[in-house]
């Protein structure tokens, strides 16, 4: 028998941006559909977000995103391709796959020599701009999540982030996650006390720099990588720098 005959099947709810064809939305429905076929858990809710960007000097220009409530946990996936129907495929298979990751993660902490590459390929392609024009315009405050290094690695999986700030729940430090494409393995850099580390978790024993967001931003320009982890000389605080897909900035901070 069907799963979703034996249980409530969600409302998956599709947004579009740009020209999108008028079938894409109901071929998204028909993908997300078969990723809930495959699931035991209940899922309260599917968001799916559909951009087809102007520019045609973009590689990959069709961006599918969606987010799975599994039960209480957000899962979500995000790719670019260079048709919206590719992209739904593609949605499709990262969404299985970071499913099959977090149900790994959480039961069995595997060494780094087992896992997958990042798959980073598909991601959507950062708009270019010249330094000058480039922005903060996303300001974002949360609490962060106290967490052990697993956690916030299950964290990262779970919301195919390219990285995870957190608090580290032995030392009480703000920490960064992110996953390392070269070696396969997770690594994690704190402001202040490093965590101990744990197989297949790699712990930066480096200080991380004391700097103004104005000093973050030239050291992000510089250094040609796509975030930088910092402690605040104004709060003390870890904060996160990072490049946004529109080619502008946003950063990261955590509530008081």
């Amino acid at each position: 028998m069907n799963r979703l005959q034996t249980r409530p099947v969600p409302d998956i709810s599709v947004t579009t941006r740009g020209e999108v064809t008028l079938a894409a939305p109901d071929y998204a429905r028909t993908k997300l559909l078969a990723v809930l076929e495959r699931l035991d858990e209940p899922v309260l809710a599917v968001r799916v977000k559909l951009a087809q960007e102007p520019n045609h000097a973009v590689a990959r220009p069709s961006v599918a995103q969606a987010t799975l409530d599994l039960n209480g946990r957000p899962v979500r996936a995000h790719v670019a391709a260079t048709t919206m129907q590719e992209a739904v495929d593609l949605l499709q298979d990262r969404l299985n796959a970071r499913i099959a990751r977090i149900r790994t993660h959480r039961h069995h902490h595997r060494h780094h020599e087992d896992r997958p590459a990042a798959g980073h390929e598909h991601r959507p392609q950062r708009r270019e701009l010249g330094s000058e024009e480039r922005r903060i315009v996303r300001h974002k405050t949360y609490s962060l999540a106290r967490q052990s290094a697993w956690a916030a690695v299950l964290e990262l999986e779970a919301m195919d982030y390219d990285f995870h700030l957190y608090t580290d729940a032995h030392t009480g430090c703000d920490s960064v996650v992110q996953h390392d494409g070269a070696t396969g393995a997770y690594r994690i850099a704190s402001a202040g006390t490093a965590p101990a580390a744990e197989p297949g978790i790699s712990v930066s024993t480096r200080a991380v720099p004391e700097l103004s967001v104005a000093d973050a931003v030239a050291r992000l320009d510089l250094g040609g990588l796509p975030f930088v982890f910092f402690t605040n000389s104004e709060t003390g605080r870890g904060n996160v720098l990072y490049h946004r897909y529109d080619g502008h900035y946003g950063v990261i901070t955590p509530a008081d």
